[in-house]
């Protein structure tokens, strides 16, 4: 069950990102924490998100430079 709570909830922060992109920034360490958390837990991680995130780390730090 749990790994179904993930699921949703991290369809509800992508839903966000789209919806609300001002907040954007928010909502990607959201996702990282959810994600962090299923590592924690043994979850197996869906390829699209740890390719998302992976490309959110990328832009962040490019911006950053």
């Amino acid at each position: 069950m749990a790994l179904e709570s993930f699921k949703a909830q991290i369809s509800l922060l992508l839903e966000q990102m789209i919806n609300q992109p001002e907040d954007q920034h928010e909502v990607q360490e959201q996702l990282r924490e959810k994600l962090g958390e299923m590592r924690a837990m043994g979850l197996p991680l869906p390829a699209d998100l740890v390719a998302l995130e992976k490309r959110l780390d990328d832009d962040f730090y490019a911006a950053g430079t």
